[in-house]
């Protein structure tokens, strides 16, 4: 992390509590569900996958009003860009009428997905994104989902948090899993279909 987007250095930070979210129980709000199905039935939104990772990574970094520091700086974005090239990071995107207007993007390493930031410049746009995301890991086969920290628009989604031995304990297993987060075999109407209907099957 960085301590704003105009510092040229960077922390590590191992934090004492670790965000988790669980990827086939994760809470999705009863309105959120609602406003997915009728985007996708309707075409109002498409999600596309690392088709404009550092677009998602700039705008992240971005200071608004809402958000006036950030901690994302050019030494991360740049590091950030040059793993996207090798295939470990990767950006789910929310696009109207074909402009990008949310996402996400984080770091895939065997059966762990590590979120590292996301925006909005439309109502919903990354908590869109961020369950495409859950039912792309869900499908792939992936262990853990984590958010580093907990902040409150993570909450709604059942956010929680594991004491680093614990997190340890989950994470190591699952580092050695063959996950491809690319997926060619279902579109994102497919993928959130059969993500819903398990969800179901579950509950």
């Amino acid at each position: 992390m960085a301590y704003d987007r105009l510092s040229p250095f960077i922390q590590w930070v191992c934090p004492e509590e670790r965000g988790q979210i669980s990827i086939p129980d994760m809470h999705i709000p009863r309105s959120l569900k609602k406003d997915i199905r009728r985007g996708l039935r309707e075409r109002s939104y498409e999600i596309k996958i690392d088709h404009d990772f550092a677009s998602v990574i700039e705008n992240c970094a971005e200071e608004r009003s809402e958000r006036p520091e950030t901690w994302i700086n050019q030494q991360i974005i740049d590091a950030f860009i040059k793993l996207h090239k090798k295939g470990y990071a990767h950006s789910v995107e929310y696009y109207e009428d074909g402009v990008l207007l949310g996402g996400l993007y984080g770091l895939s390493i065997g059966g762990a997905f590590f979120g590292e930031s996301m925006y909005s410049k439309v109502s919903g746009a990354s908590k869109i994104a961020l369950v495409h995301l859950a039912a792309r890991l869900w499908h792939a086969g992936y262990k853990v989902l984590d958010t580093q920290f907990v902040n409150d628009h993570l909450e709604q989604f059942g956010v929680y948090e594991l004491l680093h031995e614990e997190y340890m304990e989950v994470l190591k297993p699952v580092l050695d899993l063959k996950c491809n987060f690319k997926i060619d075999d279902l579109n994102e109407k497919e993928l959130i279909e059969a993500y819903f209907e398990m969800r179901h099957q579950r509950s």
